[in-house]
């Protein structure tokens, strides 16, 4: 059995830390990206499909260290090799940030446009893939002793509204992932999510940013959600939430209320 570890350790951290980010290449990633390179970590940012927009998110990262490769996060070979070569070329993984995610904005009504492939896909890169990367990942991790995963959800998980149906679906496995993670890879790795309201990006293809400013007016605070905030909560979930895991942090401007 592990030894229990005394608290009153203080913030965490980042210097010499090295942190992947997936789907770093734009939105919530590539701000996640600059915050963790702000604290002093080296990244490497994951990408599918944006390379020129990764190259672009390295290039303007402060510190040392930085790098990108191609990182489908539905690949699972991909993800392992990946994790090879942050170990040998690293020597640790102390971050694991699993921002890629994938949607498509479909009437909840509308039960046929949401067919077998779609469905499918949609579980495949938002559930699937997160859980992919922690299992590429957690053996580098572990060996750190104090390593964090954080999976960005959205309260699409809780409120069962969102883009379409199995988005939702999805987002609520991922929370359930978090939880049975945090269980599972205790005491070396916390495993923390952020569940934002509608983040100011063109992540959600057909949602204009009037619906998103809509959202933001409904709500206690009437703060539209950036990337950056999102990026924020990542820093501070991995620096200073060192007493938590399983659990995922809600930032939705009060919507829930």
């Amino acid at each position: 059995m592990n030894a229990v570890r005394s608290g009153g350790l203080g913030a965490l951290p980042l210097e010499g830390k090295v942190a992947v980010v997936t789907g770093g290449s734009s939105g919530i990633g590539a701000a996640t990206a600059r915050r963790l390179a702000e604290s002093g970590a080296s990244i490497l940012v994951g990408f599918h499909h944006g390379a020129g927009r990764a190259a672009k998110v390295v290039d303007g990262l402060p510190g040392t260290g930085h790098r990108h490769m191609a990182m489908p996060i539905d690949d699972s070979a991909r993800l392992s090799e990946v994790a090879h070569v942050v170990g040998n070329d690293y020597g640790r993984c102390d971050i694991l940030v699993n921002s890629a995610g994938v949607t498509q904005k479909i009437a909840h009504t509308d039960l046929d446009a949401l067919d077998d492939e779609l469905f499918d896909s949609l579980m495949r890169v938002n559930v699937r893939g997160p859980f992919a990367a922690v299992r590429a990942f957690a053996p580098l991790m572990a060996g750190t002793g104090d390593a964090v995963v954080v999976n960005v959800s959205s309260i699409s998980g809780t409120t069962a509204l969102g883009s379409n149906i199995a988005y939702c679906a999805a987002k609520a496995a991922l929370d359930n992932l978090t939880m049975s993670l945090g269980r599972a890879l205790g005491p070396e790795i916390r495993v923390i999510g952020v569940a934002p309201a509608a983040v100011d990006t063109d992540f959600v293809q057909g949602r204009d940013r009037q619906a998103v400013l809509a959202q933001a007016s409904g709500t206690p605070l009437r703060i539209v959600v950036a990337p950056d905030d999102v990026a924020v909560a990542v820093v501070g979930a991995v620096t200073h939430f060192r007493t938590s895991t399983g659990t995922t942090f809600v930032m939705d401007g009060g919507k829930h209320l």
